[in-house]
């Protein structure tokens, strides 16, 4: 089984699937991929995690950037991985890396799906062996953005925002080759998510529907007084060593410091043993970059993408889903801002909807992983290979 689809294999009775405009391919030029990831099968749906692998710093593949502001000319992927990432499949997916040279072998429709701040691909784990079982079909691509999770110890150059980390997903689709049908994002991958779609502005060959879980497309707004804020969070984290002795401690003095239990306990799932499994030691690093995770809060709070929203590409459904306690209080203005994209958005083709997830906080797939599921189920109904 291999990580890798063919960005350019069509599909019988159906016009050319969506090719980033920033990166046209010609396959026959790809250099090989010089390494493979590790593949573990788990029925009844296939896994697999690795990273990205590298491309020869050969100009072998002709590609447009849209954002010409994060980089004129650069290839697909630096020398280094671009970001690690966990490929989930259904049980019914036969697609293997015969399918670069074998057209006859339909790619399957394939979600990517990004965490939030502070988190990590595993945030969506077991929701999307769940999707997996429900849909076995489809094929599913978990990402650890830039600064988070083993993407942390991929160097990135700043700066580190809302955009970079968008363009950054954009060129693992790219080198994945694959052809995303959904995009979800919650929180800042929410934003990620309306970013990817600003910087692949085209109309679309066919639907793509974006998921954007409990966030806003304009300015941040802070929850009331008493909630776990990130901003303070963050600060609070910078404060402390990078290599603790104890998980128990950081959770007593996250508490302390008037955050909650389930955020504390969840904070220091970041925490990895620093010394070889069989080593008698107990100190723990972070598995994050801070500094870089500050910077990338920062640019989420002030991004605004309003004009995404109000200028859809054709082909282009954008879902906005409020958790009804959110600790990001959705101003009245941010929701009439919503139903008038709707109507618009349908006349030119798009599509905005909103959504709300009854019995639940800010993090949705943990407070009510049922109700998420039911929402966003209809994203995958109904499409076949």
């Amino acid at each position: 089984m291999s990580f890798l689809s063919n960005f350019t294999a069509s599909f019988p009775g159906e016009r050319p699937p969506f090719i980033p405009p920033y990166s046209q391919f010609n396959l026959h030029s790809l250099p090989p991929i010089s390494s493979r990831p590790t593949i573990r099968i788990s029925p009844p749906f296939q896994i697999g995690v690795g990273r990205s692998s590298r491309y020869s710093r050969k100009r072998s593949a002709c590609m447009t950037l849209i954002n010409e502001r994060l980089g004129r000319d650069r290839d697909i992927a630096d020398p280094s991985s671009i970001l690690a990432y966990e490929l989930v499949q259904g049980k019914l997916v036969k697609w293997s890396s015969m399918v670069v040279l074998n057209r006859s072998i339909p790619e399957p429709p394939t979600a990517v799906l990004l965490h939030g701040i502070l988190g990590s691909r595993k945030n969506w784990g077991s929701f999307v062996r769940r999707l997996a079982l429900e849909f076995p079909t489809w094929q599913f691509v978990l990402v650890d953005l830039r600064c988070h999770g083993d993407s942390a110890s991929i160097k990135k150059r700043g700066p580190h925002t809302v955009a970079s980390t968008a363009l950054d997903v954009l060129k693992l689709i790219a080198q994945l080759r694959i052809t995303p049908r959904v995009l979800i994002g919650h929180s800042f991958g929410g934003k990620v998510v309306l970013s990817m779609v600003e910087q692949a502005a085209k109309p679309l060959p066919r639907p793509v529907r974006a998921w954007v879980l409990d966030a806003t497309p304009g300015k941040v707004r802070a929850g009331q007084d008493g909630e776990d804020h990130p901003r303070k969070l963050i600060s609070f984290l910078r404060k402390l060593p990078k290599e603790v002795s104890s998980k128990r401690d950081i959770v007593n003095a996250l508490i302390q410091e008037g955050f909650s239990k389930d955020v504390a306990q969840w904070v220091v799932t970041n925490l990895r043993p620093t010394g070889a499994a069989s080593s008698s030691s107990s100190s723990f690093s972070w598995v994050f970059d801070l500094e870089g995770i500050s910077e990338m809060y920062e640019s989420y709070e002030e991004t605004n993408l309003w004009k995404v929203v109000e200028n859809l590409p054709r082909g282009v459904h954008v879902n906005f889903l409020k958790a009804e306690r959110s600790l990001h209080r959705w101003a009245l203005e941010d929701l009439q801002r919503i139903h008038a994209a709707e109507e618009s958005a349908a006349d030119e083709g798009g599509g905005v909807e909103m959504h709300v997830l009854e019995d639940a906080g800010h993090w949705v797939h943990a407070d009510n992983p049922d109700g998420l599921f039911r929402i966003l189920s209809f994203s995958f109904k109904g499409v076949k290979a």
